[in-house]
């Protein structure tokens, strides 16, 4: 989401929406040759892979459609590597940040939105 300025402004918003919900960003644009993860935070003793999706016109299904099972199973082979770097590999789960403005309070947070 990182190639546009409203994309930069978009995870930002998101990384600040999770740190006030108590969760700690440890990873921002990781990439790898399968894809990349916007953010990865830690909430309590577990791994969270967030996608931050800004999509200002619901024309195409909105943010959350723009999660197609593609860009999913690039999602979970980008998180398969970055764990493959790992000691232990805690528990681990994909949330997405939904956002139609960039505005903090039309934030939607969605966990789990992949059934791995």
């Amino acid at each position: 989401m990182t190639d546009h300025p409203s994309g930069v402004a978009a995870e930002e918003l998101a990384a600040r929406y999770l740190a006030t919900q108590g969760l700690r960003v440890i990873v921002r644009n990781y990439r790898c040759r399968f894809g990349e993860i916007d953010l990865i935070a830690k909430d309590g003793e577990a791994l969270v892979f967030v996608e931050v999706r800004l999509r200002r016109s619901g024309r195409f299904g909105g943010a959350l459609a723009s999660i197609t099972p593609a860009k999913q199973k690039k999602l979970i082979a980008t998180a398969r590597c970055y764990l493959s770097g790992l000691r232990d590999v805690p528990s681990c789960r994909f949330d997405a940040i939904l956002l139609d403005a960039l505005d903090a309070r039309r934030i939607e947070w969605l966990r789990d939105i992949i059934a791995e």
